[in-house]
């Protein structure tokens, strides 16, 4: 199978983390090359400067969407664009979306399914999730799914096995991840790739410590 992309996310409970420059200089240092935050927590200036850093260090930068209103998720958007990101997570306004993407080089990947709350849920049957999927990976512009699949009350492997089916192009596994066993499910569904953020920065998966390198070194190990 394929390799997995972890996606480490500077974040707990869908915010952005306080101090969250102290953990990228961690993630840097073990080697994780694909990190992100939210678009809520810390001011823009910070989520900037976290940008930047992340390219300096070599990674990819990720901005994941969880404002679901139109006009909030206009300027998440337009928030990523000002911040130069290289991935774009998340949010539902697809239509509103792509034209402000356009000749930005943001590879964008937005949440298939019904998607309300905050901490974001996804409703809706497997088969409605896996539609929307496949309605949205149709279309010009869209780079991959962003799929909140342990944010459902559906199988969860099927629903993932359901979504990556749907399409060719890649499907990241979003949310709530926190055992090795989710990550094995996630490779086998086919996923392109899997965020961890709270798990990882409050010490929750099975590791030799619960320091956040010990962290990032465990769930590296399951790559």
């Amino acid at each position: 199978m394929a390799d997995l992309d972890f996606i480490f996310m500077l974040t707990r409970n869908d915010r952005t983390v306080p101090g969250a420059a102290g953990h990228l200089e961690t993630a840097l240092a073990a080697g994780v090359r694909h990190i992100g935050f939210k678009d809520v927590g810390v001011p823009i200036a910070e989520l900037r400067n976290l940008s930047r850093a992340i390219k300096a260090g070599g990674a990819s930068s990720y901005l994941e969407v969880v404002s679901l209103d139109r006009a909030s998720e206009i300027m998440s958007v337009r928030a990523a664009i000002d911040i130069g990101v290289d991935h774009l997570l998340g949010g539902t306004h697809v239509d509103d979306v792509l034209p402000l993407l356009q000749d930005t080089g943001i590879r964008y990947y937005p949440f298939p399914g019904r998607v309300t709350g905050h901490p974001s849920v996804l409703n809706g049957s497997i088969a409605e999730i896996a539609a929307s999927a496949r309605a949205l990976a149709s279309r010009a512009g869209v780079a991959g799914l962003d799929l909140l699949a342990y944010r459902s009350a559906v199988d969860v492997p099927a629903l993932m096995t359901a979504v990556c089916g749907a399409t060719d192009k890649p499907v990241i596994i979003a949310g709530s991840i926190d055992q090795p066993a989710q990550i094995e499910a996630v490779r086998r569904a086919g996923a392109a790739g899997f965020t961890i953020g709270t798990s990882a920065l409050d010490g929750r998966f099975p590791a030799r410590g619960s320091a956040l390198g010990f962290q990032l070194e465990a769930i590296s190990s399951c790559l």
